[in-house]
């Protein structure tokens, strides 16, 4: 059951971002097999190794479960190859109620390059403004080159770097922080 769509066409396929409530069988084996993908190719999450199919079901299926968490997932063809999540701040964090962050946003190694990051971005900036929602921060580790040209493309600023952010086989990577102001005229920068 998805909700929330939006079908733009492309000259390279059709592109869809969705808000899945529930999973096809052929959804999760679709969306396990992405984000396989994109794990091995270096792009996202904690994982530097895939943790196995029964692991990532396990994961998406308890995302659906996380009232502070919403899924968004990218279909090219109406094949799941990608997927972000906008989390909400806790509800005891009255500080900080007015930024949600993006996290675990991938887009799988074949189906890049058509425009679907971009498509997936605005969507979850989207979801979080009508939910409220002022700032829209985000983190990735340097070697995401592509994703950092995306996110600068998309005005996101640049505030911070982190010079141990993730340990990848062996080598420690720094972490590039980003935010992006949701509502104009907003008093937030």
């Amino acid at each position: 059951m998805m909700d929330d769509t939006d079908e733009p066409t492309a000259s390279s396929g059709n592109l869809a971002v969705e808000r899945p409530t529930e999973f096809s069988d052929d959804d999760l084996a679709t969306l396990c097999e992405a984000t396989d993908a994109a794990i091995i190719e270096g792009g996202g999450f904690g994982w530097v190794n895939p943790p196995g199919r029964q692991a990532l079901e396990r994961y998406y299926r308890g995302i659906l479960l996380v009232p502070e968490r919403e899924l968004f997932i990218a279909r090219l063809n109406g094949v799941v190859v990608g997927s972000a999540q906008m989390v909400r701040p806790p509800r005891n964090n009255e500080a900080q109620a007015f930024a949600a962050q993006l996290m675990h946003s991938f887009i799988a190694p074949y189906a890049r390059g058509l425009g679907l990051a971009k498509l997936l971005t605005t969507r979850v900036e989207d979801g979080a403004r009508a939910l409220g929602y002022h700032v829209l921060n985000l983190d990735v580790r340097e070697t995401q080159t592509a994703a950092i040209a995306l996110y600068e493309q998309l005005g996101y600023q640049r505030w911070g770097a982190h010079p141990a952010y993730a340990r990848v086989r062996g080598t420690t990577v720094r972490g590039i922080f980003f935010y992006k102001t949701l509502q104009p005229g907003s008093r937030i920068a």
